[in-house]
């Protein structure tokens, strides 16, 4: 799964009506959307196939688990997200946190449980983020050993170092943007999907009969045979569909339209027919084993499909290939960060822009280190992918169960449906969600306890954040002054006047910021002009140059600027007032200071927050982004005053 993945790697979707620029998204969607779910067919079917193979494993349970996992391609992937989701977008965007700001600014008041929803789906993303590099790659250099006589070269211990090897050159590259090598993803990944599209139609020759496997029934058959086990089966078909979530969270890069091409004409075709081709040569398999009178065993069948002369130059494609995957997933994890950050869910962290053409390809160092430092860990720690595979459902089918939540309150709220009509459309994808979620709950022990440990930390911190947040303003706005009531003091006493431009930044324009009231008490004086700057997000990605700025004048001291930005822009204050512009409203950056509010926390047990998270949070503040280099205003001409707060 991968959130805003790659922008900048194709050309606007606002073009996609013109033929060249439609084949370019297309292109680039296959290479960005699709390189999570890609890679799937690397371990899917074998890992579902490993827990029905207790007490042997049989033709009706090969047939059955084929079923399902095509059965889970299609209703998931094509019914519910190509079909449905795709449809509930922001503006052209969508993901976990678009599908938040528009169910928040549907419900209006009644936003909170939208704002919990989506901020439990962000944690959930990060521990997704993890695991993505770690099994994609790790099952992508495993197929090593399938490579005939390598088998005692390339032992388990060697290939962890070659995943670690690979995994933080892949980490490593991230500060300086990929940009430059963005332009292969697409060719790559068609590459691809056609190789292992080739490797199933080959396979399915071998048992023409797989075909069978269409009729839904072989899979409720298999689930009604297994009991128990025919959940955990259903845990690990889920597998197949990891990544679906980048099919609305690059829309806003691509469009619906490339994305649903690329999906029907090609991605979705290759797999079908890799998962055929894999089903088809494990039942070739097993009848061999049965007439040489063996045991069956389950392999790693994407990799045997492949003859031996081949097999290694797929190998290092499937590597390109989950490297690939890989980078979209890192890169999405920047970019839910910077919405998380402009919606307030986390404090404010470096971003970095890597392309000077392109302003969404950004790099946040603290983000990049974090999930290095994870996924190392899960390589260690679990030493292969079968391992890891257990920990993966769990991220993927929370996120899809709250994103299913969002999507009810968006069709039931903003596009106004009635409630019956919300129900019979979203009702059966939150019982299919539902029943793929309690089947991956049920292997917390084998290793789904990571994502939901991943998961609850990121929770603590928004939380943290977001209480510490709230507990700060409530002390500001006591102690808040209306501007109005100030500016009319200073009119009849004033104080002493000095030359230049003063902005003062504040969350609440309708008071004086305490930066203004301390300059005031301290030093005496005010500028000849003071504007009074305040941001806000807005609940959509963008926002218009045309609606950038909302200025009102108070008196011939004071003037309130409220700047506006999407929760998918960085803020930059000089440029919106057009810093040492002709036209803009700071006309001589020379004589222009910027002063800001900064507090010092003091933590106490007797109110506010309990002591352990007042120590949190002053760790995430101690440790945010200077607000100079977040909000690109130059370092010199930066003061910072304020007083302490308890929290």
């Amino acid at each position: 799964m991968s959130v805003a993945t790659q922008p900048g790697t194709a050309p606007s979707p606002a073009a996609s009506h013109h033929h060249p620029a439609l084949i370019a998204l297309t292109v680039g969607a296959i290479g960005v959307v699709f390189g999570d779910i890609g890679t799937s067919p690397l371990y899917a079917f074998r890992e579902a196939l490993a827990q029905s193979a207790g007490d042997g494993i049989d033709a009706s349970e090969i047939l059955g688990v084929l079923s399902l996992a095509l059965w889970t391609l299609t209703l998931v992937v094509t019914v519910k997200y190509v079909s449905f989701l795709m449809r509930a977008d922001n503006q052209g965007e969508g993901g976990v946190l678009a599908l938040t700001a528009l169910a928040r600014r549907a419900l209006g008041m009644r936003s909170r449980i939208a704002l919990l929803l989506g901020a439990a789906g962000a944690a959930l993303f990060y521990g997704d983020a993890i695991i993505t590099p770690a099994l994609s790659v790790l099952s992508a250099v495993e197929g090593l050993r399938t490579i005939p006589g390598m088998q005692d070269v390339f032992h388990e211990g060697t290939i962890r170092f070659l995943t670690i090897v690979i995994l933080v050159a892949l980490f490593m590259i991230q500060r300086r943007g990929t940009a430059s090598v963005s332009a292969l993803f697409g060719p790559v990944c068609i590459f691809w999907f056609l190789v292992i599209g080739a490797l199933g139609i080959w396979h399915i020759a071998d048992e023409p009969s797989i075909f069978r496997v269409i009729n839904p029934w072989y899979g409720i058959a298999f689930m009604r045979d297994h009991g128990v086990i025919g959940l955990f089966v259903l845990g690990a078909v889920f597998l197949t569909v990891t990544g679906a979530e980048a099919l609305t969270a690059d829309m806003g890069h691509f469009g619906p339209v490339p994305i649903r091409l690329a999906w029907f004409l090609l991605v979705f075709p290759a797999l079908m027919l890799n998962y055929l081709g894999q089903g088809a040569f494990a039942l070739n398999a097993l009848e061999a084993a049965q007439a040489q009178g063996v045991v069956f065993k389950n392999a790693d069948w994407f990799f045997l499909m492949a003859p031996d002369t081949l097999r290694p130059f797929l190998v290092i494609l499937a590597t390109l290939a989950t490297i690939i995957a890989s980078q979209a997933v890192i890169t999405g994890a920047y970019s839910l960060t910077q919405q998380a950050i402009q919606l307030g869910l986390l404090p404010r962290l470096r971003i970095r822009n890597t392309s000077a053409r392109h302003a969404g390809q950004i790099y946040l160092p603290a983000i990049n280190w974090l999930l290095l430092a994870g996924v190392l860990l899960l390589v260690v720690q679990f030493k292969n992918s079968s391992a890891m595979a257990a920990a993966y459902g769990i991220a993927v089918t929370g996120t899809m169960l709250i994103t299913t939540c969002l999507a009810y309150i968006v069709v039931r709220h903003s596009w106004h449906w009635s409630r019956a009509r919300s129900a019979l459309v979203v009702a059966p994808f939150l019982a299919l969600d539902t029943i793929f979620f309690g089947a991956n709950i049920l292997r917390v022990i084998e290793g789904g306890w990571v994502p939901l440990v991943v998961a609850a930390f990121i929770g603590l911190m928004i939380y943290t954040w977001v209480r510490g947040r709230g507990i700060v303003r409530a002390f500001e706005q006591r102690q808040a002054i209306p501007l109005v009531d100030l500016a009319a003091a200073l009119s009849k006493r004033p104080p002493e006047r000095v030359e230049g431009t003063a902005v003062f930044l504040t969350a609440n324009a309708e008071s004086a910021p305490g930066a203004l009231l301390h300059n005031l008490k301290h030093n005496k004086v005010l500028h000849s002009q003071n504007l009074i700057v305040t941001i806000r997000t807005r609940d959509r990605p963008t926002v218009s140059e045309d609606e950038r700025i909302e200025s009102r004048r108070i008196d011939d001291n004071f003037s309130v600027v409220v700047l506006h930005y999407g929760f998918m822009e960085s803020p930059d204050i000089p440029a919106a007032l057009g810093f040492g512009g002709a036209t803009g409203l700071i006309a001589n950056p020379m004589r222009t200071s910027f002063f800001i509010g900064r507090n010092t926390l003091k933590p106490t047990a007797e109110e506010g927050m309990p002591l352990w998270q007042d120590r949190i949070f002053m760790f995430l503040q101690r440790n945010a982004s200077d607000p100079t280099d977040f909000l690109k205003i130059p370092p010199g001409k930066v003061l910072e005053l304020g007083e302490q707060v308890t929290v």
